[in-house]
């Protein structure tokens, strides 16, 4: 039976399933603590939306059905639309920020950003093979997460002033990668509140960073920023919803003979791949217009 159950008195938390809500636990009491309200928000807006998709992908996961186009729609939405309000709010925020204490450090941090993405997008996938204890699909999603909330951490700390729009617009893409997560894992037979750990990571990280009190030079700050951008961009185009054959959505679709010519539904599920497309485009398009109109109605 999976670890996230749909009948309460079959609930039950593996160890590391403790561990994660026992590091929100302790993260957050350390914000309430010291004040870090906005810290503390996205911190627990992560951590719930990673949970609820985990809880998703695990229902959707506890069948062992193939999937459907249902499933694979639903999962293009969530990641076109985090990923367009990501790629939105860095620009509109972070970018400006970076290049207005110095373009020359702020272009270079960003470009830092970009290039320190790429190297933790690679050592996540190394991960895959070596011969671990823990899931590998859970070491990756933290490595992301602490990276994430060391990154949202020193930016708040840089400028505590920022709008909280900035980082639940950043972390949004939780909830589709913890369904995505749980589904995999729940297919193969594993507990999913492994992903607790993950998604407490974010404010483990962010919380005890927000503390320090970085120099106030301009130079500091376009770094920060630059750095910060570089790499919420990666993320934000890293989550774009692909839909090829092999992906997370095509996965999700049931799609897995899609590329066997002689199949008698080969020319079905390619027209499928072609609809999800539509919706990928959509919803990234869609979920930068919706932080275009937030902005413009705050500021009209």
């Amino acid at each position: 039976m999976s670890s996230f159950s749909l009948s309460l008195r079959s609930v039950s938390l593996t160890r590391p399933g403790w561990v994660g809500a026992g590091a929100m636990g302790g993260a957050a009491a350390l914000a309430i603590g010291v004040g870090l309200w906005k810290l503390l928000a996205i911190g627990s807006v992560a951590f719930g939306a990673m949970a609820a998709g985990a809880w998703a992908g695990t229902r959707a996961g506890d069948g062992r059905a193939d999937g459907t186009a249902a499933q694979a729609r639903g999962l293009a939405w969530g990641y076109g639309l985090a990923s367009g309000a990501m790629i939105a709010s860095t620009g509109a925020f972070l970018i400006p920020s970076a290049v207005g204490h110095s373009a020359t450090i702020g272009g270079f941090g960003i470009a830092a950003g970009v290039l320190f993405g790429f190297v933790l997008h690679a050592a996540q996938h190394q991960l895959a093979h070596l011969s671990l204890p823990a899931d590998t699909t859970t070491l990756e999603l933290t490595a992301h997460s602490l990276a994430a909330g060391l990154v949202i951490g020193a930016v708040y700390a840089t400028m505590p002033a920022l709008d909280l729009a900035l980082g639940l617009a950043i972390v949004s893409h939780k909830a589709p990668a913890g369904y995505a997560a749980a589904r995999r894992l729940s297919r193969a037979g594993r507990a999913t509140s492994v992903l607790l750990v993950p998604a407490a990571a974010v404010a483990a990280a962010a919380v005890p960073v927000g503390l320090l009190a970085p120099p106030g030079s301009s130079e500091v700050h376009a770094l920060v920023f630059g750095i910060a951008t570089g790499i919420f961009l990666h993320v934000a185009f890293d989550f774009l919803p692909q839909c090829e054959i092999g992906g997370e959505i095509s996965e999700a679709a049931g799609l897995s003979g899609a590329t066997d010519p002689t199949d008698d539904h080969f020319d079905a599920k390619h027209h499928l791949l072609d609809r999800l497309r539509l919706h990928a485009v959509s919803s990234a398009v869609l979920g930068g217009l919706l932080v275009f109109v937030a902005w413009w109605g705050l500021h009209a």
